[in-house]
């Protein structure tokens, strides 16, 4: 057998173990990091004297959802304000708690906006085109002093999304793709290996001209 079939056959193997592996370690480190937050006095050991694999993942998946369906009513809503009304009390803990809220409810909310929509956009100067995402649009002070109508955009790094570069770009700069949030990112991290396939319709949307400086 020839060094070229061996490599071919361990390259092979290697497309199968690397995505698997990946997968198992990821799943494991977020099974480990929940399980962290159980205290030792929950653990399946101290409840029923013996030792059970996931327990306290389990357990952390049914006090969330407990906890969603108890907020969900008038009574958990009325508790949660007056327990987030407490926290805003405490100088340190409110800035802190304030802003992962505001996070979490833009990212999270099942009718939030953020992240919803894949675009193309020019970036890091004209006629350079690169994959961004929607996450709203500017406010306040800063929506003031932009001429026109603008979007914010996020714009990831590759192979790792979760650092990137946040935009404000006008409007006519900015296409929106018919790509989902998945097959967008699966391209990033793939760093253009893994395209997402062609859509059934093209989209109207003109390409915009490119700015005459760089964006």
């Amino acid at each position: 057998m020839s060094m070229r079939v061996i490599k071919k056959f361990f390259i092979t193997g290697l497309l199968i173990w690397v995505p698997l592996a990946i997968t198992v370690w990821v799943l494991g480190l977020l099974v480990a990091t929940l399980e962290g937050f159980v205290p030792s006095f929950l653990s399946s050991q101290a409840l029923f004297g013996v030792y059970i694999p996931g327990f306290r993942f389990v357990l952390v998946i049914t006090v969330v959802l407990l906890t969603g369906v108890f907020a969900a009513n008038l009574l958990g809503r009325s508790l949660l304000e007056q327990w987030e009304s407490l926290l805003g009390r405490i100088p340190l803990v409110r800035s802190i708690y304030n802003s992962v809220k505001q996070v979490s409810d833009t990212v999270l909310a099942p009718n939030g906006q953020a992240f919803r929509q894949a675009v193309l956009v020019q970036y890091p100067r004209a006629g350079s085109w690169t994959i961004a995402f929607l996450t709203g649009a500017p406010g306040g002070e800063v929506a003031e002093h932009l001429p026109g109508e603008h979007v914010s955009v996020y714009v990831p790094t590759t192979p790792n999304p979760t650092s990137g570069f946040f935009l404000m770009m006008p409007r006519d700069h900015v296409i929106e793709l018919q790509m989902s949030v998945d097959a967008a990112l699966k391209y990033i991290v793939s760093m253009g290996v893994v395209a997402p396939p062609a859509p059934n319709a093209v989209s109207a949307t003109p390409i915009p001209a490119a700015p005459a400086a760089d964006l």
